[in-house]
């Protein structure tokens, strides 16, 4: 079984070092940054079941790595490490998108078991994914991937696969390119936008033997599919 991700991010070189073999002692996989810019590269560049941010940190603070974390992956777990225990500091640290949050100095075993706790919660929570979606005609199969049409079955790849969730979620609704390059791509740019359409253009060929749906492009704001079944 693949071990749990932890991205840690806390710019006190021994505690962070201290944390990280604890974490790392206890079965996790654990990437330790030294600041918010840091940290914000590597969350684009990895998967993690966790983020761990300390809240004052140099170049980035960790509430603001966390609200950007939270524009690429609203769903991604994150837990606050900081000294300050103010009620006003613990409300902000919510509203940044926090699970939980942790004042320093704290017990590890306490850390671990919110750890495991969230870790699991968000088990659950994938788990409870629908087996089949319908849209229009098609039945769509997300664990597996697949799309069908009266037996007829297309396998799709992973991204296109995020992508066509992303819109049935936002059916008959714009869903914002920027939105959906965050969430899958995890870059806005030039180059992950043209990457973008191809799939687009994808899912629409799969689809157009249903003559009743059909993906829309919104100028300069995103993507619509429409169904009209």
């Amino acid at each position: 079984m693949d071990k749990q991700h932890i991205l840690l991010v806390e710019d006190d070189i021994n505690f962070g070092n201290l944390l990280r073999d604890t974490l790392t002692f206890n079965d996790y996989e654990v990437t330790l940054e030294r600041d918010g810019v840091q940290g914000l590269r590597a969350f684009k560049q990895g998967t993690f079941d966790l983020c761990i941010f300390d809240i004052m940190m140099p170049k980035k603070d960790g509430l603001t790595l966390a609200t950007e974390v939270k524009e690429i992956d609203n769903g991604q777990p994150l837990i606050f490490l900081t000294a300050k225990g103010q009620k006003e500091d613990i409300i902000a640290g919510y509203s940044a998108g926090a699970d939980d949050y942790l004042v320093k100095p704290f017990d590890t075993d306490v850390l671990l078991y919110k750890i495991q706790a969230i870790i699991g919660r968000k088990s659950a929570e994938v788990e409870e994914e629908p087996d089949e979606l319908t849209i229009g005609k098609f039945t769509f199969f997300p664990k597996i991937r697949q799309l069908d049409l009266n037996g007829d079955v297309v396998r799709l790849s992973p991204k296109e696969s995020d992508l066509l969730k992303m819109m049935i979620a936002h059916r008959n609704q714009l869903l914002p390119r920027s939105k959906a390059l965050l969430k899958i791509w995890k870059e806005d740019n030039y180059f992950t936008g043209r990457s973008m359409d191809v799939y687009v253009a994808k899912l629409r060929k799969y689809l157009r033997p249903d003559e009743g749906l059909r993906i829309e492009n919104v100028h300069g704001e995103g993507f619509r599919l429409v169904d009209e079944s």
